[in-house]
């Protein structure tokens, strides 16, 4: 027997407010706490993390915006993702 994820916990908890005790419902916070502290930062060699800079400035976006912005690119690329097809009538803002 597998044991659910936090979200799942998190989410039956939700639902089961008045049923669930403080402690129970203290430790999947704490849980869910450490899974989003963790989950936020990707190490990368100090060439592409120059990279990353150059592109954030460039872009105007932040660093972590910029990766999922290359990620999403990337998957577009090569059909892991539908590409968002621009309609030739649709109005634009100036730019192509």
């Amino acid at each position: 027997m597998t044991m659910p994820d936090t979200a799942t916990l998190l989410e039956d908890a939700a639902d089961q407010i008045a049923d669930i005790s403080r402690a129970d419902l203290q430790i999947m916070l704490r849980r869910a706490a450490l899974l989003l502290r963790n989950s936020g930062s990707i190490a990368f060699d100090a060439d592409i993390e120059e990279a990353l800079r150059d592109l954030s400035g460039e872009f105007g976006k932040t660093r972590n915006d910029t990766i999922r912005f290359i990620v999403r690119e990337w998957m577009e690329k090569n059909t892991y993702l539908p590409v968002h097809e621009l309609d030739e009538d649709g109005d634009v803002d100036g730019t192509a």
